[in-house]
């Protein structure tokens, strides 16, 4: 017999970065609510991004560019000198940069997370309490919303916020499975890849900085052995430097709107910045600031000419990879143990032993075969909600109180976060934040980004 429904001002469905940032900015605002955070892990502030338990998984921004305070870019800069002056992470000394300059471990990050909501329940008068289970169902009933959990457990709110973050695609069933993950060693699962021979050749889908983040792992697991990424374009992530300022282009041009124009000034401010001797990366951190104007202003057509034209090279040169992490991909691939071949995956094949794979080379119609000893998928984020196999996305597409978002980019919502249900109506009950909204803004996943979206949405929240 399920409990009885337990009642809440605000429920946040997921309790990873997203999630906890919520919480934070609802707490700091005037007033008393309560408010509950469902989170199936055991600790709030981490979700997958920064459950990590290696030293070797790092932030891919340093300190300077990750704070989880949008009115004070050197909280996580101010946090890490006490917490290394304290005796924490000693190993910090082995970047020779400033604390500032730091790329922290994933898993200190959310320990920093967590002690800024302990900070802001501390002197609050609203309440947080964290719900242990996974949501499986909602229903918006007039002045509420129903969510039921996975126990049978029931809790009302008057106000819900999809908080979810993101579905990485190794840990994601899908409704069209490839059989891919069920073959497939975790990325950042250093245990499961000691049991590995160490000198077996390890195959890798995928060729992002969660593919870093698989090397990573295979050198902290003791791997000497090849390994061979593929990759549908075969570009590797460019690693993060810290550039000197440069002019805000943008700001100064606003003719500049479509793909094509934005390519082309980017490549001609890259360009004159190299005249010069300045890194190419100053000029092209500026349009980090522009791009969710950019992409809401765009049509459909140029949003997916820049999916289908573009979109390769701004991750690789935007989402850039930690120094440290970038150094052992470089030396690796100068042993010649690490290859990156272009070639789409096109499924597994059957073997005797190990694994082996069907690919199509980049600019070839046909396929040929691969075998490894073991399979990684390094192929990023699902963020189209239809293919994610979990019973809240699927739930709600059924009951047509979402719809996917622009290019099936997470879900539909409007500029301050209320989602819009299968028939376009404005929800004023069920809310969006973080990678959920990847097809409203694109970049929606960043610290900064989120951390700013959680400020909004407070405020919003409680004029409701």
């Amino acid at each position: 017999m399920s409990e009885s429904i337990r009642n809440a001002d605000v429920l946040i469905i997921g309790g990873g970065l997203s999630g906890t940032m919520l919480a934070v900015q609802l707490l700091r605002l005037p007033g008393q609510r309560q408010i509950l955070v469902i989170e199936p892990r055991a600790e709030l502030g981490r979700g997958e991004a920064y459950s990590a338990v290696e030293l070797g998984h790092t932030l891919n921004g340093n300190a300077a560019r990750m704070s989880v305070d949008p009115d004070n870019a050197d909280d996580l800069t101010q946090w890490l000198t006490d917490y290394i002056g304290a005796g924490g992470w000693p190993e910090s000394d082995q970047q020779h940069v400033p604390i500032s300059e730091l790329f922290p471990p994933r898993g200190i990050f959310g320990m920093y997370a967590q002690q800024r909501l302990a900070q802001a329940k501390a002197r609050s008068a609203s309440s947080v309490e964290h719900v242990r289970a996974e949501a499986v169902d909602l229903h918006v009933e007039g002045a509420s919303t129903l969510l039921t959990l996975d126990n049978g457990q029931q809790l009302r709110g008057a106000i819900a916020v999809l908080a979810t973050g993101m579905f990485p695609a190794a840990r994601t069933p899908q409704t069209q499975s490839t059989g891919l993950n069920a073959a497939a060693v975790d990325p950042w699962d250093v245990q499961a890849m000691t049991q590995l021979d160490p000198l077996s050749t390890v195959l890798i889908i995928g060729s992002g900085l969660t593919m870093v983040d698989a090397v990573v792992s295979l050198e902290q697991a003791g791997h000497r052995g090849p390994i061979e990424v593929f990759s549908r374009h075969g570009l590797l992530p460019h690693v993060r430097r810290q550039p000197p300022s440069w002019v805000d282009f943008l700001a100064q041009d606003p003719s500049v709107r479509s793909p094509r124009q934005l390519l082309r000034e980017v490549r001609r401010q890259c360009q004159g910045a190299l005249e010069q001797g300045i890194d190419w990366q100053a000029p092209l951190d500026t349009v980090r600031a522009h791009i969710a104007r950019l992409w809401s202003q765009a049509s459909e057509r140029e949003k997916r000419q820049f999916v289908r034209h573009v979109r390769p090279w701004w991750e690789s040169h935007h989402h850039r990879s930690p120094p440290l992490s970038a150094q052992l991909v470089e030396r690796l691939h100068g042993e010649g143990r690490l290859r990156i071949r272009a070639a789409s995956f096109k499924g597994l094949v059957p073997s005797d032993e190990g694994v082996a794979i069907a690919l199509r080379p980049r600019g070839e119609q046909g396929t040929t075969h691969v075998s490894g000893a073991a399979l990684i998928n390094s192929s990023g984020i699902e963020y189209d909600w239809r293919r994610v196999a979990r019973p809240l996305p699927q739930q709600l597409l059924r009951r047509g109180l979402i719809q996917p978002g622009p290019l099936a980019l997470g879900i539909a919502a409007d500029a301050s976060g209320a989602v819009l249900d299968a028939q376009g109506q404005v929800s004023q009950r069920l809310f969006a934040m973080g990678p959920p909204l990847r097809g409203m803004w694109w970049e929606s996943t960043a610290v900064t980004d989120v951390a700013l979206q959680a400020k909004t949405l407070a405020t919003k929240l409680t004029q409701i």
